[in-house]
């Protein structure tokens, strides 16, 4: 998936991914997962996509600050 959000660009094909977490099996309506990727500026993101019952239905990017993007590797 590519966003643009404020003139910066996020693509999670060219991105490293930092942490993954998947919630439930393949195929589970509720199951989802969240990404936390870094782009090759050093800006981080989070996609999140999941099943059509999971708080996750719509493919999403969040841009996530330094700080925050710790503050998650420390509470996953």
């Amino acid at each position: 998936m590519v966003k643009t959000i404020k003139m910066k660009t996020y693509d999670t094909e060219k991105s490293e991914v930092v942490k993954k977490i998947t919630h439930g099996a393949y195929g589970d309506p509720k199951g989802f997962e969240t990404t936390l990727l870094k782009t090759k500026n050093g800006d981080y993101f989070l996609y999140t996509n999941g099943g059509a019952e999971s708080v996750y239905a719509k493919e999403t990017i969040t841009p996530f600050s330094k700080q925050r993007a710790q503050e998650f590797l420390k509470n996953s």
